[in-house]
């Protein structure tokens, strides 16, 4: 199978996604393989927001909208036309996958096969519906890659390199278990927004999103700001509101109330707005409904801090503040090439 054809299965499986990238599914009568795999997903998406009750509708639509909109022709031949994409001979590369939002592991999994090696996938437990199921329709459109794809609950056993995703203990434990293997390990990364003081509503609104998608769940989402001295909080809290029907969804409000009875029992300053609290912190990681927040007294400061302890940072969201920085509202829109963690996949698994 020739890259081409690996390219255009991927193209038709981002065709069969977009019938599913809204909350209200529309059936597309041009699409492959409809009859037999269009209600099939209808089902997944059922089971996976069961399995999970952080996986609403809302979340899974907004995630497979991106994959829709980053699997076309035009994308895919823009990411990998700056590589050789001759691989020797396939590897087996087995793939750990986290579970905190939906399809989270898809671009390994996309990264693996599209480079012509064979995946071999340990999915998260609360997210197991949605990839074998995408797998089979890929399978279908493009039959070499029969063979190519395996999904484990078992113990990892012969493959030649290793993407592992966790937590900052589980990918020590990866370390020490993958140390003979060439391998990409990732752990927790956070999200940081860096304010002026000068941005305008929209630009906040735009943050909001950043925030609250997927209910701060994935390592993109902001979880810190860093503002000047004496950051008047007001045009915040106003740019938050239009998300106030968050502390509707259950678990969510649960977070919110126990995090906030800890806040208060432990005689913390905090502000909050109902539905979300921010707490002054140095940490990177907040709680579910919570954003930490850090004076910084220059921009030069700032910059240094941050590069100093780039590797808990894996964006970082602000208006002509730094190189490489994110938009106000793009954190959750990564382009193929935006690699978590900044480490090339593609890169990768074209040397093993």
């Amino acid at each position: 199978m020739n890259l081409p054809q690996r390219i255009n299965a991927f193209v038709k499986l981002g065709e069969f996604l977009s019938q599913f990238s809204n909350e209200i599914i529309q059936k597309k009568e041009t699409v492959e393989h409809n009859a037999m795999f269009f209600e099939g997903f209808k089902h997944q998406l059922k089971l996976a927001e069961e399995n999970n009750g952080w996986f609403t509708k809302e979340n899974m639509a907004y995630a497979i909208n991106g994959w829709a909109n980053s699997l076309t022709p035009e994308n895919l031949n823009k990411w990998l036309s700056e590589y050789n994409m001759e691989i020797a001979a396939p590897k087996n590369v087995a793939i750990i996958m986290a579970g905190n939002i939906p399809l989270v592991g898809f671009h390994d999994f996309l990264s693996v096969l599209i480079s012509g090696h064979h995946a071999l996938v340990k999915q998260s437990s609360n997210d197991k519906h949605l990839l074998p199921y995408l797998a089979k329709y890929l399978e279908f459109v493009e039959p070499k890659f029969k063979g190519t794809i395996t999904f484990t609950d078992d113990k990892l056993d012969g493959f030649d390199a290793v993407i592992a995703t966790g937590s900052n203990n589980t990918a020590r434990y990866f370390e020490y278990y993958f140390k003979g293997k060439p391998s990409i390990i990732r752990n927790n990364r956070n999200s940081v927004a860096v304010l002026s003081g000068k941005e305008s509503l929209e630009e906040l609104q735009a943050l909001s999103e950043d925030i609250f998608r997927y209910y701060g769940l994935g390592c993109r989402n902001v979880s810190k700001l860093f503002v000047p001295k004496n950051y008047n909080f007001e045009l915040f809290f106003n740019a938050m509101y239009h998300w106030h029907p968050i502390i509707e969804k259950t678990k969510y409000a649960n977070n919110y109330d126990y995090n906030k009875a800890v806040y208060l029992m432990s005689e913390f300053d905090m502000l909050e707005n109902g539905f979300l609290m921010i707490k002054e912190d140095e940490s990177y990681a907040s709680p579910i409904a919570t954003v930490f927040y850090e004076y910084y007294d220059t921009a030069e400061q700032l910059k240094e801090k941050l590069y100093s302890q780039k590797d808990a940072i894996q964006c970082i969201v602000s208006n002509g503040f730094i190189e490489n920085e994110i938009a106000f509202g793009h954190t959750q829109k990564p382009q193929l090439w935006d690699y978590a963690d900044d480490v090339d996949s593609i890169e990768f698994l074209l040397t093993i």
